[in-house]
């Protein structure tokens, strides 16, 4: 899991969450976008524009969704590896 402001940074845009969930919208199928929640861990999405199928994939892949269509971040989130250190 990755929130919107996650990958707005690491485009090099840190304010730009809303343009990552467009992008998301408009990007093919392919595209992993059941995997992006808010920086809460919720799903943005309103019911029956996605929330249902969104809820239904993660729950497919094994994510545990609370009734308030939650995720637990600190269980799931993605975390970026730290970068190495000068001169390394």
């Amino acid at each position: 899991m990755a929130t919107y402001g996650q990958i707005a940074a690491a485009a090099g845009n840190p304010r730009a969450a809303r343009q990552v969930a467009w992008v998301l919208h408009h990007a093919d199928a392919e595209v992993p976008w059941h995997r992006v929640l808010n920086a809460h861990g919720g799903i943005s999405l309103p019911a029956g524009a996605g929330l249902e199928r969104q809820r239904a994939l993660l729950q497919d892949e094994g994510v545990v969704v609370s009734r308030n269509n939650r995720v637990d971040l600190a269980r799931y989130q993605w975390r970026s590896p730290p970068l190495p250190a000068d001169g390394a």
